[in-house]
């Protein structure tokens, strides 16, 4: 284990990380900590719901539109784990925070993870630089957190050129803005002789034409960031711009939207950090009853609370990363979907609770913690609700318990209980027989029917990605 590095009197968050990388990481940090702390004025922007121009040129200076973009297509090449470290600051502006995610967590991605070498070539440096805006564009009037139900439609032309793309998104962050789109539609494929209808990724510049935004979405929070419909009208798409395979669009969009959910934990905990430090400068100079705040025991749990879920997400957040950050393609989703129902809901908590700690100060626009609340609000419904992320990790947890449990019956059905379950399962037969049914299998030997609606039976599903979520956390503080 290497020894943690201390960095501004606070112990790095990572101890995988040696002295002279953490001292690079350090040198990319601090300008963008000091350009947060004297250039953003997060009360200007949540007030006019937009970003200045000055401070999006500033934002792109400091490269922060390309950070996870590798090098050679002119982004900073930043591994998962510096990418959430540098959330921690980011998220000190939930308008700029969402802009920046829309952006490149998921409006570039699906260039960077499925694209070929050709679109990589000729989107990803303007890309990269801010010189160009991204978009990621799912969701549908009639289509929410069941994605497979859009209705835009891709048609191919006769000539097998390009395909028109027709359809409408709603919520699309930075649609506006965008002047490159990953456009989900469907697309006829035909297999076999048989034709289907099945999603596919587009890339979409505005430049093709027929594509108009709407009326900018006047929002409870993150006013700054753009969320507006995008239409798409015979929009003109050339083959070459289908990321992936056509009819693979499904797989894209759970890829980009699955890899890019780790980081709310680092932005709830810089989030969180920087509400305890605020927060902290009022308990200990206001006094009542010839006390100061600071020293009353429900204003301490308070600080307490904020303190343990900053320290869980932060360490949920870069055990995540790391193991993200490992060689090959290591599949993290149920992780990061884990950090991100913790840390959005204990985020909405701690910024309740600080603002609890000012009273009345705190629910005026004179402090930033009604600005907090609001802003936080957003992150147990977007990049996937919690209520759909909750069921994605019980079902996928059961899915891997049951094909283990379906080779276990199939022997138990054969009486061979030493191969199912060792030693114990022979003593086991010898007391009840050759055959042997735990009431798992129905009469077609494969499940019982009260486990056969079990994706129907949301309140357990619930419970068990409740305890698997409190488990992932317990052992993400816990670790070395």
């Amino acid at each position: 284990m290497v020894t943690p590095v201390v960095l501004q009197a606070e112990v790095f968050p990572y101890p995988e990380v040696g002295n002279e990388e953490a001292e690079e990481i350090q040198q990319l940090v601090a300008p963008v900590e000091k350009f947060f702390a004297e250039e953003v004025d997060s009360a200007r922007i949540d007030q006019e719901a937009k970003i200045p121009p000055e401070t999006m040129n500033g934002l792109k200076e400091l490269g922060l539109f390309g950070m996870q973009v590798p090098e050679e297509y002119g982004g900073l090449g930043l591994s998962n784990t510096v990418y959430a470290r540098l959330a921690e600051i980011t998220a000190l502006d939930g308008s700029i925070a969402v802009t920046l995610a829309a952006h490149q967590a998921i409006g570039l991605k699906g260039i960077l993870i499925a694209g070929n070498e050709a679109q990589k070539n000729k989107y990803l440096p303007k890309l990269a630089s801010g010189e160009h805006i991204a978009a990621f564009c799912l969701t549908e009037p009639g289509s929410g957190s069941d994605a497979a139900s859009i209705q835009t439609r891709a048609t191919l032309s006769e000539d097998g050129t390009h395909y028109l793309i027709n359809g409408s998104k709603i919520w699309i962050s930075n649609g506006a803005t965008a002047d490159i789109m990953t456009v989900f539609a469907r697309t006829e494929v035909v297999k076999d002789g048989v034709k289907a209808d099945k999603i596919s990724a587009f890339i979409v510049e505005r430049a093709f034409g027929g594509v108009s935004s709407g009326k900018p979405e006047d929002k409870l929070g993150i006013r700054g960031s753009n969320t507006c419909e995008v239409a798409f009208d015979n929009v003109p798409v050339p083959v070459e711009n289908v990321i992936g395979e056509v009819g693979g669009g499904f797989k894209v969009a759970m890829n980009i939207l699955n890899s890019g959910r780790f980081s709310m934990g680092s932005s709830s905990a810089g989030m969180i950090k920087k509400l305890i430090e605020l927060t902290s400068e009022y308990a200990a100079t206001r006094k009542q009853f010839n006390r100061s705040l600071s020293e009353f025991g429900m204003i301490q749990e308070k600080f307490a609370l904020m303190a343990v879920n900053a320290f869980v997400m932060e360490s949920m957040a870069y055990l995540t990363a790391g193991m993200m950050d490992r060689p090959g393609l290591p599949d993290c989703s149920v992780e990061a979907a884990i950090v991100k129902i913790f840390s959005s809901e204990g985020g909405w908590i701690c910024v309740s609770e600080a603002l609890q700690v000012l009273g009345g100060l705190g629910y005026t626009k004179n402090y930033p913690f009604e600005r907090y609340v609001r802003d936080c609000r957003i992150l147990p419904i977007f990049e996937g609700t919690n209520e759909i992320l909750r069921m994605y990790i019980a079902l996928t947890g059961m899915q891997h318990a049951g094909k283990i449990l379906t080779g276990k019956i199939k022997e138990l059905k054969k009486g061979n209980i030493g191969v199912a379950f060792g030693m114990a399962g022979k003593r086991l037969k010898s007391a009840f027989g050759s055959s042997v049914d735990f009431g798992l299998t129905g009469k077609d030997g494969v499940v019982h029917p009260s486990l056969e609606s079990m994706v129907d039976e949301q309140l357990i599903l619930k419970r068990v990605a409740d305890v698997l979520i409190n488990l992932y956390a317990m052992t993400a503080e816990s670790r070395p």
